[in-house]
């Protein structure tokens, strides 16, 4: 429907080039509204665990309450139970990694901002590097840098013609599968369901300037684009988590004794 009208000359379907978002001011790249959601989401970010944890008490604040269940759900349930007895000097980097990503995806769905900034795959990309770096770094510390690269190449227990096939596919694993599909993921769900929401929510208020059959058509692609709001915003916490996660796992690979 939306790329017949489109050839009438009418609604424009949304499209990658919604996503290319002009500077807000002057002709500088750095400009743009995704980096000003990046900042943006380090001030809310800082301001509410520091209002969180400002007058912390026994009986905990609703706030109070609210930033250690974050917390909490990190150090416990993605730290703890992931890298064990050595988790809590990895907890603020997860910690960080968890809210900052959340917030940003968060951002997608609230009302006159209405854009994820994970959608834009640089950012994505830099966090990935962020863990990529991390995890290599403590196996090598943990491991010596010979016997973590023998570790990765020549997994122990395989007879060793299958090192043939077997050691390029370890490398290539952890040195670039890892970092690209950790970013790939969240950029892909974050582009995709902004896309979504593009295609159902426009096009609903382009048919409601269409004749009165459209008009009619129209509420049901608002009623889909709310539904798809609220599932977007389970796909947004769902990505935080699985970006955390996973990091937890690399690092707990890379603090284990065998491959």
């Amino acid at each position: 429907m939306a790329m017949l009208l489109a050839e009438d000359g009418g609604f424009k379907p949304p499209s990658t080039a919604d996503f290319e978002l002009p500077p807000v001011f002057g002709d500088n790249p750095y400009t743009t509204k995704p980096i000003f959601l990046v900042f943006l989401s380090v001030i809310l970010i800082s301001v509410f665990f520091i209002a969180a944890s400002r007058k912390a008490s026994i009986v905990p604040s609703k706030l109070q309450f609210a930033g250690e269940s974050i917390y909490s759900f990190v150090r416990n349930d993605l730290a703890r139970d992931v890298i064990g007895h050595e988790f809590m000097r990895f907890v603020p980097y997860l910690f960080t990694l968890f809210t900052f990503i959340l917030t940003n995806n968060l951002f997608g769905i609230i009302p006159f901002l209405q854009f994820p900034a994970m959608s834009r795959v640089s950012f994505p990309y830099v966090l990935a590097l962020f863990t990529f770096v991390i995890f290599h770094y403590v196996a090598i510390k943990h491991k010596g840098l010979i016997a973590y690269l023998k570790e990765i190449m020549f997994m122990p227990g395989v007879p060793k013609p299958v090192y043939i096939l077997l050691t390029p596919i370890e490398v290539a694993t952890y040195f670039l599968v890892r970092p690209l599909t950790l970013s790939l993921r969240l950029f892909a769900n974050m582009f995709a369901g902004h896309l979504l929401l593009l295609v159902f929510i426009l096009g609903g208020e382009h048919l409601l300037q269409g004749v009165i059959g459209l008009k009619l058509v129209s509420p049901f692609a608002f009623a889909f684009g709310i539904g798809l709001t609220f599932f977007e915003f389970m796909v947004q916490c769902l990505q935080a988590y699985i970006f955390t996660l996973l990091t937890a796992l690399y690092i707990a690979g890379a603090l284990a004794d065998e491959h």
